[in-house]
């Protein structure tokens, strides 16, 4: 496929000015939306190949979040592209302020493996909400849903406006050399310095969307049977391939070993006494990403699972305990179902572990003390996270999702994604009935001057 060609016809179906039409935007938000509908099977099937998920976990963390942004988007495009109206400063009497949200143009949104269906489509939702053309690149390690994305997506859209590249580095590498208005990626913060490279040769803004070491903080006032229900469920959801999903636990050292014991019990609980037997119970996506989480289990200090199958890619969910920062496992992002478990003795401790260090993606803190929370969430710096719960803060689309610093630049999911997606202008409409000569040389200092003065202060 000549790439060039294709962003060509991009070029021209965004010059012809079509999708500057908020009817037309929703009525593709509307052919996004039904395609994905008609086609949840495929999909689903396409899922369970590449990562072992069940239909249930499919819907529930691809389809479902998917469909939910579109329908937020045709419900609020209309609202989301109207011109605001903003207050006009007393010396730009006498004229009307206000801003205007236009599309950048040509996107490429780069979409990882681990969740591959969602992280392609949604991004593509608030692209197409904002009235931009889009070329998505999936992940080359997860095929199977690839190829269905390419299917759905061709039959769906003329390839002007949306269309997917499939494959691997070389075509990675064709693309990043293009020009585009926009650059969105979602993956390694390793590749994202690449995208970033590659984006400041041409100008172009980029949204990245990373990941990191996400810490869950659990205190001695939390409730701790409810916390190790939740943190099994965020950590181990999609086999610990989660950008955020608890990575560690800091546990205040008092409750460690009744926390220890809740997590054995919802592991077992939640994924049998033989996980890597549970047909709902995920794989790793490949044997290079099984072999380096393998390498990840320290066996001395195992406390529960460890159990792999190499044969299906399957790493049984994991609990380490007598972990320090020094270990192998808290050199990297986990990306796996491996839960080491570190303790901490008093608060200051906390900030001297998780502050000056890279900022995580996802803070998650299990505590019922309101005057803890409240110091630690505003304190310690990370994209965004939950209170006595993990991983549901991205499943809305009244809130931005996104990374700091090293986990990301810019955010989006609903409002948000439609102002990633977006460049807003700033416009002053100047009235001609009347003109202020105060601006204009020769300047008249003794009739303006105290006037300007009461103006601008």
């Amino acid at each position: 496929m000549n790439i060039e060609n294709v962003l060509q016809k991009q070029r021209e179906f965004f010059a012809s000015g079509k999708t500057f039409d908020v009817n037309f935007r929703k009525e593709m938000l509307k052919k996004l939306y039904d395609a994905v509908r008609n086609n949840e099977e495929k999909i689903n099937n396409a899922l369970k190949s590449d990562l072992g998920k069940s239909g249930f976990e499919g819907f529930m963390c691809e389809v479902g979040l998917s469909l939910t942004e579109i329908s937020y988007m045709i419900k609020n495009v209309k609202k989301f592209a109207k011109r605001k109206i903003v207050k006009t400063p007393l010396p730009q009497f006498a004229s009307v302020s206000y801003k205007q949200s236009v599309p950048y143009g040509n996107v490429l949104i780069m979409s990882p493996w681990n969740y591959p269906f969602l992280l392609t489509i949604e991004p593509l939702a608030d692209a197409i909400a904002a009235g931009n053309t889009a070329i998505l690149k999936p992940s080359a390690y997860s095929p199977e849903t690839s190829k269905v994305l390419k299917e759905i997506l061709d039959e769906t859209f003329d390839e002007g406006f949306v269309k997917v590249i499939t494959g691997g580095r070389e075509e990675n590498a064709a693309l990043l050399h293009q020009k585009f208005d926009l650059v969105f990626f979602t993956g390694s913060q390793a590749v994202g310095k690449e995208v970033l490279r590659c984006c400041s040769e041409h100008l172009t803004p980029a949204v990245l969307e990373l990941g990191g070491k996400s810490p869950c903080i659990v205190d001695k006032s939390a409730k701790i049977s409810l916390a190790a229900r939740r943190i099994v469920f965020g950590k181990f959801l999609n086999c610990g391939q989660t950008c955020v999903a608890p990575d560690f636990i800091l546990c205040e050292k008092g409750v460690r070993e009744k926390l220890l014991d809740a997590i054995k019990k919802e592991i077992t609980r939640q994924f049998g006494e033989k996980p890597l037997e549970n047909p709902d119970y995920g794989k790793i996506i490949s044997q290079k990403h099984f072999d380096r989480v393998k390498g990840l289990i320290d066996t001395e200090k195992v406390a529960f699972g460890g159990e792999t199958d190499a044969k299906s890619l399957k790493i049984a969910p994991t609990v380490m305990t007598d972990v320090t920062f020094d270990d192998k496992v808290m050199q990297e992002e986990i990306f796996g179902p491996i839960l080491p478990i570190l303790t901490y003795e008093k608060t200051e401790d906390l900030y001297t572990n998780l502050m000056g260090g890279q900022k995580p993606l996802a803070l998650y803190i299990f505590s019922e003390d309101r005057k803890n929370i409240k110091e630690i969430t505003k304190k310690i710096p990370f994209g965004g996270g939950c209170i006595n719960d993990t991983v549901i803060h991205l499943a809305t689309s009244e809130m931005g999702f996104g990374g700091v610093g090293e986990s990301g630049m810019g955010s989006y999911h609903g409002k948000t994604g439609f102002d990633a997606f977006s460049h807003t202008k700033s416009i002053v409409d100047k009235k001609t009935f009347m003109d202020l000569p105060m601006r204009y040389q020769p300047y008249n200092r003794k009739i303006y001057g105290k006037l300007l003065r009461m103006f601008l202060r």
